[in-house]
């Protein structure tokens, strides 16, 4: 008799284990079916019965509603879908790393699909401007394609995702590691490295983004942005010889870009180095007449450089010598002229130019001009 009750005590215990067993697997039935709260009304039954607790199916079940309330954009069910859908794959190939329950995971690819689904809720995150939950997501991502338990190769994009968002985000030793990795394998050319450059000046470390340009040409010889970079580099960081050394480099590979006069010119105007500056800034409106700024900084050539003159002229004490020098400087400002009209001419509103046409023309006695000029900036400025 006592074998007997044995025996249905035994019964009793794997018909109530399998009664668990079976809430995990309707669970998974009714997340087939599109029916997601009568789901998780199931899986919390399994998850919080003892005898269902710690079973692996409970924990695939658990994935598989996580991972839907996600694709289905219900809010309610987790409060981080995709966080635990990955946790409860986890966990049940870690109770039964062999069982079917493992098999049935790795065969549905379940975590390739987790990893999309990391990578579509990273795109959201960044789009939605929270760049560190981007990150999250992208590294997320990451983690499962180095992982173990995807299928297929890697997709390098994702190193360069996570580079963006970490950049974003102002994580900028992440970025520069995830570009490195992307420049490693060869992804997108020479992007990464511009990249690592960029993340570089953020940091405020020129001298690492210098080496970073620096090293471009020799692995990118043909590529004449890399000298436009290195020209950029230069001339924000107020190494103008530097700056012009790589200028005349790029005029021999592209004699008719007016950017390079441009910006030559510019950076001899800033060195009072006036007549190179004019000689740069004059092939730059040759090329391209209608460019305001060198139309503009040829006028303050001219202006800065009678400036100077008529300093040096008041220290003359002769007072023909005194005269001539003033004459002198008067004619350089009427080769301003021109160019500032012309810089007017092309941006009809900006204040800058009223303002130094508004002293040209004082200085030159051109009354009708001036008078016009003042109205029309006092109506401007509102005196």
């Amino acid at each position: 008799m006592r074998k007997i009750v044995l025996l249905i005590a035994l019964v009793s215990i794997s018909i109530g284990a399998m009664a668990q067993k079976g809430k995990a697997n309707s669970a998974i039935r009714y997340v087939n079916e599109g029916n997601l709260d009568r789901a998780k009304v199931d899986l919390d039954k399994a998850l919080t019965h003892k005898k269902s607790a710690n079973l692996p199916i409970t924990f695939f079940a658990k994935g598989q509603l996580a991972q839907a309330a996600f694709e289905y954009e219900n809010t309610t069910l987790f409060s981080d879908p995709l966080g635990e859908a990955l946790a409860a794959y986890d966990k049940a190939i870690e109770l039964d790393p062999k069982g079917p329950v493992a098999r049935r995971i790795l065969s549905t690819m379940a975590y390739n699909a987790l990893a999309d689904n990391f990578y579509f809720q990273g795109g959201d995150l960044f789009e939605a401007g929270d760049f560190a939950g981007a990150l999250r997501s992208f590294e997320t991502q990451i983690k499962i394609v180095e992982g173990d338990h995807y299928m297929g190769g890697i997709d390098t994009g994702m190193y360069f995702n996570a580079g963006i968002a970490a950049f974003n985000a102002n994580n900028y030793d992440a970025a520069i590691r995830y570009f490195n990795t992307c420049a490693d394998m060869k992804y997108m050319g020479i992007a990464p490295y511009y990249h690592i450059y960029e993340v570089q000046l953020a940091k405020g470390d020129t001298a690492a983004a210098e080496a970073t340009l620096v090293q471009l040409p020799t692995l990118f010889p043909n590529d004449l942005s890399v000298t436009l970079q290195l020209i950029d580099l230069y001339i924000n960081s107020g190494k103008f010889e530097e700056a012009q050394k790589h200028i005349a480099v790029a005029k021999e590979a592209d004699p008719t870009n007016s950017i390079l006069y441009f910006a030559a010119g510019i950076m001899y105007l800033n060195d009072s180095r006036y007549d190179e500056a004019i000689a740069e800034l004059q092939r730059a409106i040759e090329m391209e007449p209608d460019m305001f700024d060198a139309q503009y900084g040829i006028g303050a050539a001219y202006i800065n450089k009678a400036a100077a003159l008529y300093r040096e002229a008041n220290e003359i004490m002769d007072v023909n010598q005194y005269n001539m020098a003033i004459d002198n400087a008067n004619e350089v400002y009427s080769k301003a002229l021109p160019y500032m009209e012309k810089a007017l001419q092309i941006s009809p509103d900006d204040i800058y130019t009223m303002r130094n046409l508004k002293e040209l023309y004082y200085r030159l006695n051109l009354t009708d001009k001036y008078d016009t000029i003042s109205a029309r900036l006092d109506q401007l400025e509102g005196n």
